[in-house]
């Protein structure tokens, strides 16, 4: 199989150019990355060697063409991600997340591949204070990055309806892990911490996200890749419902820093209250996430210390 990860140099997408070279030998893995400021080559260092690697931008026709040529699936990672952003830059999110997605989806179509993977978000639902949401709900989102994802799902889908495109959709939670750029809460406050600088939380630090370590995302997507069914969406979380201020008093404990330095600060506008979702469809697949919180924030956390040439120059 000849597979096209877009995003590839960034955050989830590296981690799934590793998991796919390890867990399916022979798979040729082309990646297409814009090389935006959390897209680095850097992340791929170590697995250049094995695949085809193109700079271009997904919104480009021309670069989607080259990249997608001869391959057979595509797994789209490529996207404006982090909230903060889409607040003071909406247009920013709107061109890449749709338009780059309409683009990706009409290459697809014309390139006939047999399947069509499209990496969404659990923010797309909304805020939901009781209960988790399943994939039949509808969306409610409260930012622009969540509203772009949205409508990134909803184009999706109706390549799936209209043209018959095998499009699969999924909906993960907060992940975490190795190679997060740190403008992410985890990062951001592990870098912070190891500096004695103060960690700023929205309001009162009761929002809750559900955390998803990235490797049992990467093993849920790639059982998707082989086994979800097209025009489907999966919901994919961790089962570790945390609120912001316990994360942060955890990376604190594990850092053995004071919890002084936790700073309230004013909140975020449009900041969802709490996000869960039922993972019952995929797990009746066979996942499970497989790494528990505590051990793998530890891991995380290991991985930053261990490796400060990769980060040292992003702050």
């Amino acid at each position: 199989m000849r597979l096209l990860v877009t995003g590839g140099a960034g955050f989830i997408g590296s981690n799934f150019v590793r998991h796919i070279l390890k867990a399916r030998p022979g798979c040729e893995v082309v990646v297409l990355d814009a090389l935006t400021y959390c897209g680095r080559r850097e992340s791929l260092e170590d697995c250049l060697a094995d695949i085809a690697f193109y700079k271009g931008d997904i919104c480009e026709p021309a670069a989607v063409h080259k990249a997608m040529e001869g391959c057979d699936a595509a797994v789209n990672f490529a996207a404006e991600t982090h909230v903060d952003r889409s607040i003071s830059e909406p247009s920013a999110f709107i061109r890449s997340n749709v338009l780059g997605a309409q683009v990706l989806l009409e290459e697809a179509r014309s390139a006939n591949l047999a399947r069509f993977v499209q990496i969404s978000t659990d923010e797309v639902y909304g805020s939901i204070l009781q209960g988790s949401f399943q994939e039949s709900d509808c969306l409610n989102p409260s930012s622009p990055y969540s509203a772009s994802k949205a409508g990134a799902d909803l184009l999706a889908r109706s390549y799936f309806i209209t043209f018959g495109l095998p499009v699969v959709i999924t909906r993960s939670s907060n992940n975490f892990g190795p190679y997060q750029y740190p403008e992410k809460l985890i990062p951001f406050f592990v870098l912070r911490a190891l500096r004695d600088e103060s960690l700023p939380v929205y309001g009162s630090g009761g929002n809750v996200r559900d955390w998803l370590y990235v490797e049992d995302n990467c093993r849920a997507i790639d059982l998707l890749l082989k086994q979800g069914r097209p025009g489907e969406i999966y919901n994919i979380g961790g089962g570790c419902e945390l609120s912001n201020l316990e994360i942060t008093s955890r990376i604190l404990s594990q850092l053995g820093k004071p919890e002084s330095l936790i700073r309230h600060v004013a909140d975020r506008p449009g900041h969802d209250r709490r996000y869960s979702v039922d993972c019952s469809k995929i797990r009746k697949l066979g996942w499970r996430p497989e790494h528990q919180f505590d051990e793998a924030l530890q891991e995380t956390i290991q991985w930053y210390l261990d490796n400060k040439s990769w980060w040292q120059g992003l702050l």
